[in-house]
């Protein structure tokens, strides 16, 4: 078996041996090509496993994408895609092969990070990524949707002052675009969507051309500053596919707006971070029903004392991680020094204070999950007293990191 890279030509022999990993039939693109998820691929970071007599059996691919890190840092990664084995020959070794040859050309071009959405959540921890973002689907009854007011109120929680416009995606595709990149720029764990994407309608809504309606807010100056995707069913449930705002008082600002629409039975809202303040907003704390509870973005270091100082801080402080990389074949020991937000990751002997394996440290590389949490479930061992508390306060973000973004 060879596995090679792709290039253009290989367009239609990849994305039909994709489909057909996963049984399923392409849909048909748009006579420009777009439309279709296939249709932001970037051919030369795609791989192909092939037989020996030329068939081809196996698809990994990746996209270029930014994320963004604890303290608003934004930094380059790789986005794993289109992973897939032909029914025929799986457990043959062929996935394992592909994701170690990826692994190894994503370090040969210098990236540090790479991430992914796991299609099924027992295979990828093997090869060495951890879920790290969480998000869930809030369901609310239309006769139980009325939001309180603050009972306390202050800068930071006072309402969103401005406007809220009703436009078809079609007519706004550039306010998305700007709203989006501002929004993820301060969004620990939220990729990039680059142009490509919006252009060529890859992905889901609202960046495919479905038919959507967009609730554009926009703040006292008449700029965009907030946006809900959403369409309404035959079942008359109105289902927000992204909610995207600059700060808390435009999101609700908008959640009123789609709580508020006529002739509605439910409002269902998709990808809601984990311990957003919304559910806080309702006069009945029970009216928003949280389901589909899952993992979201997962991150796999590939160069831990650069991946480690890359990110910021939030409190000073040092301690010695004892890293298993089994995929690799490598262990490394680490003394991270944080000092003024700022850090420091060498090499050392000292005895550790955790040990655990590279998985678990992309789980809580961005501060969505706490370490004390692997501790307690056997996933990290800590070696002294103090050191998983140590380790929850060091990894905290600002917020609880989420990623939106479907590739």
């Amino acid at each position: 078996m060879e596995i090679r890279s792709t290039t253009d030509q290989d367009l239609d022999v990849f994305v039909d041996t994709l489909h057909t990993a996963f049984g399923r039939f392409p849909e048909t693109p748009a006579e420009d090509g777009g439309g279709v998820f296939w249709s932001a691929f970037e051919m030369d970071r795609n791989l192909l496993a092939v037989t020996a007599d030329g068939r081809p059996v196996g698809t990994a691919g990746a996209y270029s994408f930014e994320l963004t890190l604890p303290g608003e840092i934004v930094v380059p990664t790789s986005g794993v895609t289109g992973v897939g084995v032909l029914p025929s020959h799986r457990r043959q070794g062929v996935l394992t092969a592909m994701m170690r040859h990826q692994l190894t050309e994503l370090r040969a071009r210098g990236e540090y990070l790479s991430v992914l959405l796991a299609a099924e959540a027992v295979i990828y921890r093997r090869f060495g990524y951890g879920p790290a973002t969480y998000t869930a689907r809030l369901t609310v009854p239309r006769h139980q949707a009325t939001l309180a007011l603050p009972r306390a109120r202050g800068a930071a929680d006072a309402p969103a002052t401005g406007s809220i416009e009703v436009l078809r995606r079609a007519e706004c595709g550039e306010i998305l675009e700007e709203v989006y990149d501002r929004y993820r720029r301060a969004q620990p764990g939220a990729l990039s969507r680059p142009h490509r994407w919006w252009s060529s309608g890859a992905g889901q809504p609202p960046i495919s051309p479905a038919p959507r309606y967009i609730a554009v807010h926009r703040d006292a100056d008449g700029v965009p500053d907030g946006y809900a995707s959403y369409s309404l069913g035959e079942s008359q449930t109105l289902t927000v596919d992204e909610t995207i705002a600059t700060d808390d008082a435009v999101y609700a600002a908008l959640a009123r707006f789609l709580l508020g629409h006529d002739l509605v039975t439910q409002v269902v809202f998709k990808h809601v971070p984990t311990g957003h303040p919304l559910r806080w907003q309702f006069e009945d704390f029970r009216a928003g029903e949280v389901s589909g509870d899952t993992d979201w973005l997962w991150v796999r270091l590939l160069d831990v004392p650069r991946a480690l100082t890359a990110r910021g801080y939030f409190l000073d402080g040092e301690l010695v991680l004892d890293v298993d990389d089994p995929f690799l074949g490598e262990h490394g020991r680490h003394l991270l020094t944080v000092k003024d937000g700022k850090a420091d990751c060498v090499p050392t002997d000292r005895e550790p204070d955790l040990s655990l394996d590279v998985s678990d440290l992309g789980s809580i590389y961005l501060g969505g999950t706490a370490p004390s949490t692997l501790v307690r479930a056997g996933h990290i061992r800590a070696h002294r007293p103090g050191a998983a508390a140590l380790a929850d306060a060091l990894f905290g973000a600002e917020r609880s990191p989420h990623c939106l973004h479907w590739f």
